[in-house]
């Protein structure tokens, strides 16, 4: 089941605090590299934007993590996006119980798969 607008609006504002405030781009680098969140459904994706390497006029957009919500299990699927460019769930931690603990792990990497 797709998430309400209430429970949109908490989930934009938990991702606005607990990562973006912290990952945001130098000043210097904002008109270049944004940040955003897709919210579809059930799922979470984060990415950045930016200019493509070999062509600065071309943009990219990133994914950095996924997140998908079990309500049968109260429960949310942490994934990642492989060299393959297909989404994989994140074998040190399959599940977490909240989106604060999904923001929470994205934002401290501990194996370098969200950010690199």
């Amino acid at each position: 089941m797709a998430f309400n607008d209430l429970e949109i609006a908490r989930y934009t504002a938990l991702i606005e605090e607990l990562i973006w405030s912290k990952r945001r781009p130098p000043l210097h680098l904002r008109d270049k590299v944004r940040e955003g969140q897709r919210i579809e459904g059930n799922e979470i994706e984060l990415f950045l934007v930016r200019p493509l390497w070999s062509d600065p006029t071309r943009e990219v957009e990133e994914s950095i993590a996924k997140t998908r919500y079990v309500r049968t299990r109260y429960a949310w699927q942490v994934l990642w996006k492989r060299a393959d460019g297909k989404w994989h769930h994140y074998a040190p931690r399959r599940e977490v119980k909240s989106l604060e603990a999904f923001l929470t792990l994205v934002a401290k990497d501990p194996y370098g798969c969200f950010w690199g």
